[in-house]
Formats: structure tokens, C-alpha cells, sequence
């Protein structure tokens, strides 16, 4: 089984790289899908942060692919208007037992027609523009899903939903030895004042 992870100039970088320890600490401890990179264009990609990434495989060339991650980030204004791109995840969704989006990689998704009449979540300061789309019923928490339709919250969220699918697919002792190897488990510790914001989600207040 292929799990891929889609890569795109100026996504965030935690948006990837929760994801992608969560699920290889799944394929090496527990038999999980093999995970992979993939881009327009294969070679280098520059997150939004300044992080280089090696997308190993090109839309022409990215076998079957079981399972999709989008992050999301500044660079997905560009690609969410890239028909190329939205042409591979529409493609590559039919054949997916799962497919999830990071942060603002829900509008991503969107673009791509998986969204409508779902379920969905985004990072706080995008909800609305989420709601903004209509046909779309966002919930302000972690994760939400319809179906084999997954979305996260912002950066840090995509940790949450990753462990949930592990154990939606694996089962729950596989999620909790990969949430043990790990060690995530948020404590709840709330620093300063601004979580009260009062665009932030209930969940963080």
C-alpha cells in the first residue's frame, strides 16, 4: 500500500512533517503503508518557512495511491487554482481508502469537488472562509470526516488525525504503540491569553 504526501512551494511545513512521522512510525512498527512525496514536478520544494523537501515522484510518474495527505499553507492560494494539481487529486481520490487534508489543504480538496456536502475543518483564522463556500459544514474541532473524507486543523491538528486514521485502518492498539513511540500526548497547558481571541476555536478556550 502507498501512502502519499502530496508537496506544493510555501505548504507548512508541520502540516507535512506531523503526518508524515506519524504514519512512517506506523509502516516501521506496525506494517503500514510505504509513504512517498509527490509534486507536480518532481525534485525541490521550499515550504513556507524556508525547509527544502525532495518531492520523489511526479504527477506523470506517482503510482496508485491508497492514501492521500494535503497539507495546506500559503502556497495552496496558487494550487487550488492549479487544474494540473487538482486534476491528480481528483485521479488518485477514486482509488483512496482514505484522504485527508491539513489546515487550509481543505480548500484544496474543495477545488478538487471532494468536499461538497462534507463535513469539514480548517485552521481558525480560514473558518471563514470556509463557511464562505456554502456547500460545505464546517465544524470547528481537530478532525472531522465524512466518510473516507478527512480534514484537519491547523498545522499541529494533522498529528491528531493521522493517529485517528491509524486506528480507523489499523485498529486502536496499532494507533496507541504509534501514539506511545511518538509520545503525543498534548497536555492541555494553555500559555498566556491568547486562546481567548475570540476568532479561535471553543476547543482551544
Amino acid at each position: 500500500m502507498n501512502f502519499g504526501f502530496l508537496l506544493f512551494h510555501d505548504l507548512e511545513e508541520l502540516d507535512f512533517v506531523g503526518p508524515w512521522e506519524i504514519m512512517n512510525v506506523w509502516r516501521i512498527y506496525a506494517n503500514g503503508p510505504n509513504c512517498l512525496t509527490v509534486s507536480e514536478k518532481k525534485g525541490e520544494i521550499v515550504c513556507a518557512k524556508g525547509l527544502k523537501l525532495i518531492a520523489e515522484y511526479s504527477f506523470e510518474d506517482c503510482p496508485a495511491l491508497d492514501y492521500l495527505l494535503i497539507p495546506g499553507g500559503k502556497g495552496r492560494k496558487q494550487e487550488m487554482h492549479n487544474q494540473t494539481l487538482l486534476n491528480f487529486v481528483k485521479n488518485q481520490s477514486k482509488n483512496c481508502k482514505q484522504i485527508a487534508s491539513v489546515c487550509t489543504g481543505a480548500f484544496i480538496l474543495h477545488s478538487a469537488g471532494l468536499l461538497q456536502n462534507k463535513l469539514a475543518t480548517t485552521h481558525w483564522s480560514s473558518l471563514e472562509e470556509l463557511r464562505a463556500l456554502k456547500d460545505v459544514n464546517v465544524e470547528e474541532k481537530r478532525f472531522v470526516r465524512t466518510g473516507n473524507v478527512w480534514t484537519a486543523a491547523g498545522i499541529s491538528a494533522g498529528i491528531d488525525m493521522a493517529l485517528a486514521i491509524i486506528a480507523e485502518e489499523a485498529g486502536e492498539e496499532t494507533a496507541g504503540q504509534v501514539q506511545l513511540y511518538a509520545e503525543y500526548y498534548p497536555d492541555n497547558k494553555r500559555y498566556g491569553s491568547a486562546h481567548k481571541n475570540e476568532k479561535a476555536p471553543a476547543y482551544v478556550k
